[in-house]
């Protein structure tokens, strides 16, 4: 499932561009959380969607 405008950050309230999926449920991260957290919390996830790659995408348009 892609990400949206409308998911926010877990952690401040920004735009979310990661979605880690875990047993308990989902956390939504903008990228600065994401490179805070990804890397503790990744070998536990079902799956991640990472979007950050649209950050720079964005910022050159």
């Amino acid at each position: 499932m892609q990400l949206t405008a409308i998911d926010r950050c877990d952690a401040c309230g920004a735009r979310a561009y990661v979605r880690v999926e875990l047993e308990s449920g989902s956390l939504l991260f903008c990228g600065h959380h994401a490179n805070q957290h990804l890397e503790k919390i990744a070998p536990t996830a079902k799956n991640v969607i990472d979007e950050r790659s649209k950050l720079t995408e964005e910022s050159t348009n």
